[in-house]
């Protein structure tokens, strides 16, 4: 599939250009057809789960009815897209036509940006297309740690949870704070957060793993460039119905005071829960919300997404389905590297994407880096 970006000259001139059989000839390059989208094979699942749907016995199991549901709302939201994105190539070629039959160029001109917009669309709907992990559609929980480079690093943390954060608003995406952990002198040690919204867990599960920051440290009173490191950590965030039994003698859950900032009840209370999973060893705690019961409920989530983790380690053999290999959050590990000096520049390191405004970047505009590198494990697992 190509996709127009609006920003190649000679992709402008296939919209300036008066010949209706240009637009004909570059139609299959905008269109979606076959590949990785493939319509019919969409269409039969959408049919295979209505009949399912129509089962009456299917009530009786409230849960499984719901996620086809679900399922079907998806698969129907990408055909109705496919069918928009149809419709708009298919006037835009009547207009074209149009416009060499009467010489009016300025017919021409004015489907730049209608160009420019489908294009976007056409994009949207590929990335949609590239998330079928089993998992994808799900919300996520996001954890970032500070890694190499002291309080350098703490405020990377933070600047990183700003970027998905901003990145999630532009999707209109929900973000809710699980867990913070302020550092001594500026910047955040770790903090968990989730992230709710169609294939959030899809669209963010490209960026695990090391992020490496390059600039002028403001912490240094000599000036000196210096390098610091993040980790991104992503998980699925499970249904309350999900596969993953938890046995209550199993939890060790303590509770204690949270700190930072907060109100009178939340600092002056024990409201704030650890819970410490004794078989596997994996500790999870949250002191966000205002009560005990919220934060344990929350922290319970947390614990469900990382046992589904370690659940998927043992039978798969394959770790980097969800959370990829562990790597020491320091040098030579770095997926994304982000410069400020000498020079600006973002590069992503799988995929060779780079973008030279950091400033766009931090803002949350990653949507390009998580692009390609779908693309490029699509690609991978289609070759094999």
């Amino acid at each position: 599939m190509r996709v127009y970006r609006g920003d190649d000259p000679e992709e402008d001139n296939l919209c300036t250009k008066t010949s209706s059989e240009n637009w004909k000839a570059s139609r299959k390059d905008y269109a979606i057809s076959g590949g990785l989208f493939d319509l019919e094979g969409l269409k039969k699942e959408a049919a295979s789960l209505k009949a399912e749907m129509e089962d009456p016995s299917i009530w009786q199991n409230p849960s499984r009815a719901q996620e086809l549901g679900k399922r079907i709302r998806r698969i129907e939201d990408k055909l109705n897209n496919y069918s928009e994105i149809e419709k708009a190539l298919d006037d835009s070629l009547e207009i074209a036509s149009l416009a060499e039959e009467e010489g009016d160029l300025s017919l021409i001109s004015d489907l730049t940006e209608t160009v420019r917009a489908l294009g976007e669309k056409v994009r949207e709907l590929e990335l949609r297309t590239l998330l079928s992990g089993p998992y994808d559609a799900r919300d996520a929980i996001v954890t970032l740690h500070a890694g190499a480079g002291g309080t350098e690093a703490m405020d990377w943390v933070e600047m990183l949870y700003r970027m998905y954060c901003r990145w999630a608003e532009r999707r209109g995406f929900k973000v809710e704070t699980l867990d913070m952990l302020p550092g001594e002198e500026a910047g955040l040690k770790s903090v968990s957060f989730s992230v709710r919204g169609d294939y959030a867990y899809g669209f963010l599960r490209p960026e695990k793993g090391v992020h490496r920051l390059v600039r002028i440290s403001p912490f240094d009173a000599n000036q000196r460039r210096h390098t610091s490191f993040a980790s991104v950590d992503v998980l699925p965030e499970l249904e309350e119905d999900t596969e993953i039994e938890i046995n209550p003698n199993d939890l060790r859950i303590d509770t204690f005071r949270s700190s930072g900032a907060g109100g009178q009840h939340v600092n002056k209370t024990d409201s704030a829960v650890r819970i410490t999973h004794i078989p596997t060893g994996i500790v999870v705690t949250c002191q966000n919300e205002r009560s005990q019961h919220s934060n344990r409920l929350v922290a319970m989530r947390l614990l469900k997404a990382k046992l589904l983790a370690l659940k998927e380690e043992e039978r798969m053999r394959e770790i980097e389905n969800l959370r990829g290999p562990h790597k020491e959050i320091a040098w030579g590990n770095q997926i994304r590297s982000y410069v400020f000096q000498p020079y600006t520049l973002v590069k992503d390191h799988r995929t060779g994407v780079e973008i030279g405004s950091v400033e766009r970047v931090m803002d949350g505009d990653i949507d390009e880096f998580i692009y390609a590198k779908l693309r490029q494990d699509a690609l991978a697992n289609h070759q094999s």
